[in-house]
């Protein structure tokens, strides 16, 4: 099994990618099974926040060469199963961004083009200090241009171009610097770290989280005109909801809110 899906705990769904012998690669078996857990888990109606990580000393490689390669003795070259790829990877990266529930990367070791891609399309990401992040596109004669997408909504302008155009490693610590990462912290503490977002994910109204994770990636392509227009109405409907009016009426009688998720 490419991906191992543990049983959600606390409210948290865990998916851990599990190939270390191929350094987790993005194969269509993996992004297969990453798929059809992110649906398992929005079907979870236990879930609140989903931790994805990655088993052995590499978070991810990226997408696997040596099936890519391979796909090159058929009679296209191979074009046909790079679009479905391409096309499957993208699908998957679009799908964690539009999931009901927050995604954090916990990451380990290396995340490598689209490894790289996987965690720049979480919500959240919390890295070890031994991480570091690669889009070495370049260097091979294949530039990262998917990778691209989901690393320059993450970093500035130049950070993105610096890490595309030199294939050079980001430590963790220069991840977190430019935004890529929340936090870098010691290997020992990456659980711990996860565990802080969790708990106060979790401690949340489900419906309010996802009100507000949807709000943003929407607004965030907007100008800033129809932004403001459609967080208004946004926000007005929220004010509508149960757990607006539970939240806000336990913050001035100061007591502990009961969510509903409505």
């Amino acid at each position: 099994m490419a991906l191992i899906c543990s049983k959600t705990e606390n409210s948290v769904f865990h998916l851990a990618l599990n190939n270390p012998d191929r350094r987790n690669a993005l194969s269509i078996e993996m992004l297969t099974e990453i798929s059809n857990a992110l649906d398992k888990a929005d079907q979870n109606k236990d879930a609140r926040v989903i931790v994805l990580s990655g088993n052995g000393p590499v978070f991810s490689s990226g997408h696997d060469l040596k099936e890519m390669t391979a796909a090159r003795n058929s009679e296209d070259r191979g074009r046909a199963f790079f679009q479905k790829t391409m096309q499957l990877c993208s699908s998957v990266m679009q799908k964690i961004v539009n999931h009901r529930l927050p995604v954090i990367a916990a990451v380990h070791g290396t995340a490598t083009a689209a490894g790289c891609q996987l965690v720049a399309s979480c919500d959240l990401a919390v890295a070890s200090n031994d991480a570091k992040f690669i889009t070495p596109g370049v260097n091979l004669g294949l530039f990262c241009s998917t990778p691209m997408v989901a690393l320059s909504r993450n970093v500035s302008n130049k950070h993105a171009l610096e890490m595309l155009l030199t294939g050079e490693p980001a430590s963790a610590q220069k991840a977190a610097e430019i935004g890529l990462v929340n936090k870098a912290v010691p290997f020992e503490d990456v659980e711990a770290t996860v565990k802080w977002y969790t708990d106060r994910i979790t401690a949340k109204s489900a419906m309010t989280v996802k009100t507000g994770k949807q709000a943003y990636y929407n607004q965030s392509q907007m100008p800033l005109d129809e932004a403001y227009d459609y967080c208004t109405n946004v926000m007005v409907e929220n004010m509508l909801k149960h757990d607006a009016e539970e939240g806000i009426g336990a913050f001035l009688e100061k007591r502990k809110p009961e969510w509903r998720d409505e």
